[in-house]
């Protein structure tokens, strides 16, 4: 299987490479240590099209496949995974669902805005009681007229507090189990609508994960996202991109701290040599450097799978499982290869280290990922 990547493709990755250099990474340390939302760095995103990128032209977007995309991802994510999941949530989950299932009103009112960043998005799934049971949910949209009254909370939604649309799942049909659940689109300032806690978090710390509440929240029927009860397959058909856009975000990350640790163990000296001469740091930086490369292998062909419109459930799974992983075990080898210097904010690793370990918990967790692959296998899927 072929998976070098066009001419496009490599021009696209330069050009957002380029940008994070310039202007993500002299951010990243503050943005860590401040944990304040980089709004002013999404908009230049959505200048130079990044937010767009896998987003048809004809609605503001650049039109780019989905490999190119989560190439954006993992570039963005080198420098900083917080601006990294930013992008992969508002773009990934939060305008793609509207492209796919929304009205040519719905696009010119959302997706334009959301592809040039004048707008942030949000994908508003999860609750304190329905995590990995997506199925649990319990926020409940009645109908009254035409319309709809939202009324429950939903918990951890990234970009909490600054996005200006949100998508909502509710239950409207509770009878029809799966099948009775509508999607919303949300806008902030909707009397009723509130965000809640902001949490603090161990890692990632600029982009804010928070609570919604909703209380009598009326909705048009022009808010409704689908069909009614369609609001589970417009969930689970951004699963795998989603999934996919996380092992590229760790994928990023453990990038970040390989690089970080070869030049590090080049230049620090003990012994009367610089500890990369010695056999140990050696054996630790080959395998770190196999496991990135298996990684990147998994990531890009489940990319390219989704560009061409292939199944890539199980593809995508083991992807998130594995460059999840990785990035876990890469950081805490790279903080181990700095020493004591590792443990301090001095240097990056530990801050790659703290943004790695939740890679391996949200768009379902890493034993997740292991049920679905278990069950592609009993269906005859992958050997």
């Amino acid at each position: 299987m072929d998976l070098a990547l066009t001419a496009e493709q490599e021009a696209m990755r330069r050009t957002v490479r380029d940008f994070a250099r310039d202007v993500i990474a002299p951010r990243a340390r503050e943005t860590d240590e401040r944990d304040e939302f980089p709004r002013d760095v999404i908009r230049r995103m959505g200048d130079l099209g990044i937010l767009g990128l896998p987003v048809p032209e004809e609605w503001g977007g650049v039109g780019a496949d989905y490999l190119s995309y989560i190439l954006a991802i993992e570039e963005v994510s080198y420098q900083s995974a917080a601006i990294g999941v930013i992008l992969a949530v508002h773009t990934g989950v939060a305008t793609l669902p509207i492209v796919m299932f929304g009205t040519d009103d719905q696009k010119r009112r959302y997706v334009e805005r959301l592809a040039t960043g004048e707008w942030i998005g949000a994908f508003a799934l999860t609750e304190p009681d329905a995590g990995s049971d997506a199925r649990a949910i319990r926020t409940r949209a009645v109908r009254d007229g035409d319309g709809y009254v939202l009324n429950g909370s939903k918990a951890f939604i990234t970009n909490g507090g600054v996005a200006d649309v949100y998508t909502v799942f509710a239950v409207t049909h509770p009878e029809r189990g799966a099948h009775g659940v509508t999607a919303f689109l949300v806008e902030q300032g909707t009397p009723g609508f509130a965000v809640g806690r902001r949490e603090e978090k161990m890692g990632l710390h600029g982009s804010p994960t928070a609570a919604l509440e909703f209380a009598d929240v009326r909705l048009a029927p022009a808010q409704r996202l689908g069909a009614e009860g369609e609001g589970f397959k417009i969930a689970m058909s951004q699963l795998d991109g989603g999934r996919i856009g996380i092992a590229a975000q760790a994928l990023g990350i453990a990038r970040a701290a390989f690089d970080a640790a070869v030049a590090y163990t080049k230049t620090r000296r003990q012994f009367g040599r610089a500890i990369a001469d010695f056999q140990a740091t050696r054996l630790t930086l080959a395998q770190m450097a196999t496991d990135i490369e298996a990684a990147q292998l998994l990531t890009y062909r489940a990319a390219g799978m989704r560009s061409r419109g292939q199944p890539c459930t199980a593809e995508a799974s083991m992807a998130k499982l594995f460059a999840s992983d990785t990035a876990m075990r890469v950081t805490t080898d790279a903080v181990q290869l700095f020493g004591g210097y590792g443990y301090t904010r001095e240097y990056p690793v530990e801050r790659l280290m703290r943004d790695a370990k939740v890679t391996q918990i949200y768009e379902g967790t890493n034993q997740i990922q292991r049920i679905v692959i278990a069950k592609s296998l009993e269906r005859g899927g992958l050997p």
